[in-house]
């Protein structure tokens, strides 16, 4: 059992209190998931390219990394750190950085890479994570967070939610995989991905890059997930344009939505909606199994 929420404004004039407006909704979910939480923020735009980075020694030398792919790449890297986590950001392709990372530094783990997508996640409580992060001071368009309980891999940071493949696409889960074995060994061997954990869920988050990256819109590439992930699931998936939910053909795990003019809300139980402004006045409902529901800058939902 876990806990999985996301909360994407529409109203501009909101994104100043996103993380503010959100991180009550990733409290709520703490007894659904007190072994890890993680979340992922996306920024408003940006014309630089920027990878999130993790090292369990806060005094890592995130510097001397920077330097070397500032000398490696001919780009000037900039380093900003929260914790235990650094971002690095360059004039760059996201890409770019990602392989040059799993190339010259495959020790360190990549929580993400994108224009606007940063994630954060460790062990411990959601209250306790997100006040390592400051997620109450944190603006941006949308997040997506996740509380685990896990039942697929070991507690780990690494195998916390959500997990990130592909520049700019995040993947939070609630239920289990019973083909991401299978299916990690043909994206690994056939397509060249590269996986960081044993978790069946960054499978998923694999397969969506690979469908995305072969031309598939974010609606097409779930549809097809429908038919090539086997097991139980709901998903929330964010991309840098907004973010979509999908629930297996059997709907066993829950799931609950609900918009307004100025917001579209989701989470495993409607509790982490009940203090967003005007929720009162919100369109609620239960999403239909193999339904895919998407939002943005670019489309709307799909009943």
């Amino acid at each position: 059992m876990c806990g999985i929420v996301g909360l994407y404004l529409k109203n501009p004039d909101l994104r100043s209190k996103l993380g503010h407006l959100f991180a009550p909704m990733l409290m709520e979910m703490t007894d659904r998931g007190p072994d890890s939480a993680g979340f992922a923020v996306y920024r408003d735009g940006a014309d630089s390219a920027k990878a999130t980075v993790y090292d369990p020694d806060e005094a890592f030398d995130w510097d001397t990394i920077a330097s070397e792919m500032t000398n490696d790449l001919g780009i000037s890297v900039s380093v900003t750190r929260s914790s235990t986590h650094a971002i690095l950001s360059a004039h760059s392709d996201p890409d770019t950085m990602r392989g040059w990372l799993v190339n010259h530094h495959p020790e360190i783990r990549i929580m993400s890479t994108g224009s606007t997508l940063e994630i954060y996640k460790e062990i411990g409580l959601p209250v306790d994570v997100m006040d390592r992060f400051g997620v109450t001071q944190m603006s941006g368009s949308h997040m997506i967070g996740h509380t685990r309980m896990a039942t697929e891999s070991a507690v780990t940071t690494e195998g916390a939610h959500p997990f990130n493949t592909g520049a700019d696409l995040c993947l939070v889960h609630n239920g289990s995989l019973s083909n991401h074995n299978g299916l990690k060994r043909w994206l690994s061997r056939d397509k060249g991905l590269v996986f960081q954990t044993q978790n069946d869920s960054e499978v998923a988050a694999g397969y969506l890059s690979w469908r995305l990256s072969e031309g598939a819109s974010l609606a097409e590439a779930l549809e097809a997930a429908l038919k090539d992930l086997d097991g139980f699931y709901t998903f929330t998936v964010g991309t840098k344009d907004g973010f979509a939910v999908l629930r297996d053909p059997v709907a066993c795990k829950p799931a609950v939505m609900a918009e307004t003019d100025d917001w579209v809300a989701m989470s495993s139980e409607f509790r982490a909606l009940a203090r967003l402004p005007g929720v009162e006045k919100a369109t609620v409902w239960e999403p239909k199994p193999a339904t895919v529901y998407s939002w943005g800058h670019e489309y709307h939902a799909a009943a």
